[in-house]
């Protein structure tokens, strides 16, 4: 521990559970090949604080960089009135501690959204987390966002705080929130209002100081109505709503964001492409996007990887764009359907794309698989 170095610390950190067992081992008398005498709860206390110690430097260096990254309103791409509206309201919200519930189909950028808030919030030099409430079981939601006391179930040797806990005094942000079980909304709710939680397997109340904004693509009035979700948590969410557009909705953002994208691309890859030709961007700007900003993205992305050229032609774009036959949730026949409706025909077309192979339809989409095996189970939609 004297002599620590980034090696040092990987194995001090990944064999804490070796050291701790060894400790307790050593506790019940299994030492007696030890040649001198050893205080057993003394190297227990400096094993812990070396420990603290490195995850300190480690929550240091993670915070400096996070603050070097720009996630400001200017990562918000977009000339539309909806975004130039949504740029001038998300300064005004940051200041205030109000919870945050934002709206919108998958895709559209609701994540960016939150990180703006906490970047320009008073909880910046603060954490901001992350967490999908529709990629854990409920078990392993209540352990990852409450922490557990040590042998709070088997293989617990530890106590461990959770998400909430970490983000004290930060921002947490719950994607999917629309998919929370209802017993792990009771739990949430009860930190919202008391602002305490209780690990798993513990009885102490623990405060917590947390900003929290959901996000989901669901309707959630429909979901109270359901019995699928509390009619209390979703006032307590919904003070300040936001909502994001469809990409469809705002097309005249579609070069800004390709460009956008393309200088990402070129970045990381050194690839020399200076744009787009004026036809490749028109034949962008008419597609519908039904995966929204994320599936901009990939297009750019693949686009980039097979240019030839120094700019991105018609030729280098996906069959789809160019032949223009790809699904239309838009179409005259049906000129009003339901937001289920249209992610279950998506889906669809995607697995069938991706030759039915879930990994690859999960990329795609933007999804882990657990979410994508959910969707499948949930839509009825039969692998052939």
């Amino acid at each position: 521990a004297k002599r620590s170095s980034p090696d040092t610390e990987v194995i001090i950190l990944t064999g804490y559970a070796a050291v701790s067992s060894a400790i307790e081992a050593m506790k019940k008398g299994a030492y007696h090949y030890l040649q001198k005498p050893l205080h057993l709860d003394e190297l227990d206390c400096v094993v812990g604080n070396v420990l603290e110690k490195i995850r300190l430097r480690h929550e240091v260096r993670r915070l400096a960089s996070e603050k070097d990254k720009p996630w400001g309103v200017e990562q918000i791409v977009g000339q539309s009135p909806a975004i130039v509206a949504l740029k001038k309201v998300i300064p005004q919200i940051a200041s205030t501690d109000s919870n945050i519930l934002v709206t919108g189909e998958s895709g559209t950028g609701k994540e960016l959204v939150a990180r703006a808030v906490h970047q320009l919030s008073p909880r910046a030099e603060k954490r901001f987390l992350a967490i999908n409430c529709g990629s854990f079981t409920e078990d392993l939601l209540a352990n990852e966002l409450f922490g557990h006391e040590k042998e709070a179930y088997t293989g617990a040797t530890s106590a461990r705080p959770g998400l909430l806990e970490s983000a004290d005094g930060g921002t947490i942000f719950f994607d999917e929130v629309g998919d929370m079980p209802l017993s792990m909304q009771a739990k949430l709710l009860r930190v919202i209002q008391e602002g305490e939680l209780i690990r798993v397997g513990g009885v102490r109340p623990i405060s917590v100081d947390v900003r929290i904004i959901g996000a989901t693509n669901k309707e959630l009035k429909k979901a109270i109505q359901a019995g699928q979700f509390r009619q209390d948590l979703y006032y307590r969410l919904n003070v300040v709503p936001l909502h994001l557009p469809a990409l469809v909705e705002r097309k005249e953002d579609v070069p800004l964001l390709a460009h956008h994208f393309l200088k990402k691309v070129v970045v990381r890859s050194n690839k020399a492409l200076l744009g787009f030709t004026s036809e490749a961007l028109e034949l962008m700007r008419r597609y519908d996007y039904p995966g929204n900003i994320r599936e901009l993205e990939n297009i750019v992305e693949r686009c980039a990887a097979f240019a030839t050229g120094d700019r991105i032609g018609t030729e280098d774009l996906p069959p789809d764009i160019k032949e223009m036959e790809v699904l239309s949730f838009h179409k005259e026949a049906h000129p009003f359907r339901t937001l289920e409706e249209i992610e279950k025909e998506y889906i669809h077309w995607v697995m069938a794309k991706s030759g039915k192979n879930k990994s690859r339809a999960a990329r795609i989409l933007g999804i882990d698989r657990v979410s994508l095996y959910r969707k499948l189970k949930k839509y009825q939609i039969v692998e052939e």
